[in-house]
């Protein structure tokens, strides 16, 4: 049985639907978003248990994503997963100010990201 929905939010179609079949393969529902928008509002309809989330979107970056998800009630709690092509200290402490438990850079290791999972998961599983 699952233990809740993770949603994935990239702008790019094949690394979202290739992020979601990791996400399926570690036992949880994959919901998708390509852009700020549609991830806030997915949250908006029911927050997720866990977010995996691109910085550079077409119109809010992630880490401004990430800030409104932690201002929700419910989705205070939620771990944020960064995963983005940023790979500098600036980035990482942007994300960890937003409040993101996690940052991974793409390219990234399927093994890694599974692990994080893994991890999170025990901390998300109701």
């Amino acid at each position: 049985m699952p233990a809740g929905s993770i949603l994935v939010v990239d702008d790019d179609p094949e690394i979202n639907r290739l992020v979601g079949a990791y996400v399926e393969m570690a036992g949880y529902r994959y919901r998708s978003a390509l852009d700020g928008e549609a991830a806030l509002a997915e949250v908006r309809e029911q927050v997720p248990d866990l977010v995996i989330l691109d910085v550079m979107l077409p119109d809010l970056d992630g880490f401004e994503i990430c800030r409104r998800v932690k201002s929700i009630t419910n989705g205070r709690a939620v771990p944020v997963i960064m995963l983005t092509a940023l790979d500098n200290d600036e980035s990482r402490e942007k994300g960890q100010q937003c409040g993101a438990s996690h940052y991974l850079t793409k390219p990234f290791d399927p093994d890694h990201l599974m692990e994080t999972l893994a991890r999170l998961g025990s901390i998300v599983e109701k």
